[in-house]
């Protein structure tokens, strides 16, 4: 049988309202009501009934998150962290790709799939900062990412430029003068690989190197594929280097491959760092040293920002907030760490 807030109520020995009130996380309960109440829901087995409850409240329990592609690890791991924040809050997550495209972004943004979820985590990719207009909507809407800054709407990201200069540094502190740098998009200044860039040229200009071309190859997308022939390309031109800051892990992944293809001593001959810190990078051989950019706290903001704006608590103008970063040493770098 079903067993119903009625059931639950006579359990407890409380009004039908109080039993409501404890599952609506009432404020005005006393507390041994309530320990009263949820020790019956807990004996009967009771669970709500989510479609009731948002007929009443007009509000359906979901959240939507749309990222550009769940193949990418720090993707899948966001998308992760996201619905386990969102579970502990008990609210479900609707995830979206939208493959990078800008028409699907707009999608998740207008479409009819938005009208099943209360609020919106939107990570573009497709989308730059001459279309922030598109973020003035008329629902709770947080934006995750680096293409879009200075937009209507509570924005969570990392510090991109302070943790690609720790980064280099980190490279610079080992001895390395030669730092390649793979990912670089041409003519990108807002974005993850425009930003990540800039961090790396103040770190080497700060150590008194002159910032060189050649060292800097761009690897379209960051996939591991990518990140192989950028390495192939960048070896092939026979460009001497004795360290390699990749933009992100995939493309890291790719580059050592190659390295240890063409017999290459990493970290001896060439010291290689990453950043997103995703799982795969501990388990590489030699495991990957990376960035940390703070993927557990980004997707705890952003999930309480949002349920805030939904409960209408939070009436402040919008924010942006940067996640915490950190230098995650490992044998790519330090064949003792």
């Amino acid at each position: 049988m079903t067993v119903t807030l009625r059931d639950v109520a006579d359990l407890a020995g409380v009004s039908f309202k109080t039993v409501s009130n404890v599952i609506n996380n009432h404020p005005h309960v006393a507390a041994d009501t309530r320990a009263k109440v949820e020790s019956a829901i807990e004996r009967l087995g009771y669970r709500p009934n989510r479609s009731a409850r948002s007929l009443r409240s007009g509000r359906t329990g979901a959240i939507g998150l749309a990222v550009p592609e769940l193949s990418l690890a720090y993707f899948a791991e966001l998308a992760d962290a996201v619905i386990t924040v969102a579970e502990e809050r008990e609210t479900v997550v609707l995830i979206e790709q939208t493959g990078g495209d800008p028409r699907r972004e707009l999608e998740a943004l207008h479409g009819a799939r938005r009208q099943m979820t209360d609020g919106l985590l939107f990570s573009p990719l497709g989308l730059g900062n001459e279309d922030a207009g598109v973020l003035a909507v008329d629902f709770p809407l947080v934006l995750l990412g680096e293409r879009i800054f200075d937009g209507p709407v509570d924005h969570v990201t990392m510090e991109n430029v302070d943790a690609a200069r720790a980064a280099t540094e980190h490279l610079l502190a080992g001895g390395r003068r030669r730092i390649a740098v793979i990912g670089a998009h041409e003519g990108e200044v807002i974005g993850s690989a425009g930003l990540r860039l800039s961090g790396y040229r103040s770190a080497i200009e700060a150590a008194g190197i002159p910032y060189d071309d050649a060292l800097v190859v761009d690897a379209g997308p960051w996939h591991r594929r990518n990140g192989a022939e950028a390495m192939r390309r960048l070896l092939d031109r026979g460009v001497s280097f004795d360290a390699v800051f990749a933009l992100n892990d995939e493309l890291a992944l790719g580059a050592l491959r190659v390295l240890r293809e063409r017999e290459f001593r990493v970290p001896e001959q060439v010291a290689i760092i990453g950043f997103d810190d995703v799982d795969e990078a501990q388990y590489s051989l030699p495991s990957l040293t990376t960035v940390d950019p703070g993927r557990r706290e980004i997707a705890r903001l952003a999930v309480d920002l949002l349920l805030e704006r939904i409960q209408g608590a939070d009436t402040r103008p919008p924010q942006q907030i940067r996640s915490h970063f950190g230098i995650v040493a490992r044998e790519s770098t330090d064949p003792l760490a």
